[in-house]
């Protein structure tokens, strides 16, 4: 706990076996109070591990995409009594220790989310992230920058901290189950007025770390223009999107979960 709030960290998984061990040893645990992996149909020893570990493990009996493993994270944290929830993957490219830090922003009362930027400092390039992913995630930040009315260094970390107040206040549902979602939930969050914070992050890219493709890079990249472009016109008055209506009604629960 930190001063009197539980702390959890989700981890979605997906074939993580290779990575999940170092991941959870850098973990916190002096401050965490839960650790909780949701496995998306993982093909590997996934399952296997994290039980190991002692990790609360759930496993998707279908794969849900990355979106959708997110949405049973933070349900999960959220009824496990979480007060703050960090998202961090398990593939073991960023700093697990720097959930104190990220906890600590929102413990703060400063921020009520907060981001580990890859793109502060100089951490990205010199943990071996692909030029043409650096130049494109420059690019499509300063984008989003400008149609959104934001100053974030990046809006594609994988490494993120969310109050509870966050995560009741916001339609996830109603998120998309792929890449996206990432985005579009970060949308829901400017556009309920939370305080962002970022801080820098260290990376590490290698051979057992996930990563997409370049054909799914670019589909994600449109998703993400796209998110951007109806965040402003919603925001104009210039159509109503129902990622941010309340009287849409959020979707229903995904599918059947075991623990």
């Amino acid at each position: 706990m930190l001063h009197g709030q539980k702390i959890a960290v989700v981890l979605p998984a997906y074939n993580a076996a290779a990575t999940l061990r170092r991941t959870y040893a850098e973990i916190p645990l002096d401050i965490v109070d839960d650790v909780i992996l949701i496995d998306d149909a993982s093909r590997d020893e996934t399952v296997a591990v994290a039980q190991s570990l002692g990790i609360h493990t759930v496993r998707h009996t279908r794969n849900l995409g990355y979106g959708g493993n997110q949405k049973t994270c933070y349900r999960t944290a959220l009824d496990r009594g979480a007060d703050i929830v960090v998202m961090l993957h398990p593939d073991y490219q960023y700093a697990p220790r720097l959930v104190t830090a990220m906890a600590s922003m929102i413990v703060s009362g400063e921020y009520d989310a907060v981001l580990a930027s890859r793109i502060l400092g100089k951490g990205a390039l010199v943990g071996g992230m692909p030029l043409y992913k650096y130049v494109a995630n420059r690019g499509l930040t300063f984008v989003q920058n400008i149609l959104m009315g934001q100053k974030l260094s990046e809006y594609h970390s994988g490494y993120r901290a969310w109050s509870r107040t966050v995560l009741e206040s916001i339609a996830l549902d109603r998120c998309s189950d792929d890449f996206v979602f990432d985005n579009q939930m970060l949308a829901q969050t400017m556009h309920a007025g939370f305080r962002i914070g970022e801080i820098s992050c260290p990376t590490r890219y290698f051979d057992d770390a996930s990563s997409i493709n370049f054909r799914r890079s670019c589909i994600y990249g449109l998703g993400v223009l796209k998110t951007a472009l109806d965040y402003r016109l919603n925001r104009f008055g210039l159509r109503s999107d129902p990622l941010y209506s309340p009287s849409v009604p959020a979707a229903s629960e995904p599918a059947q979960v075991r623990s």
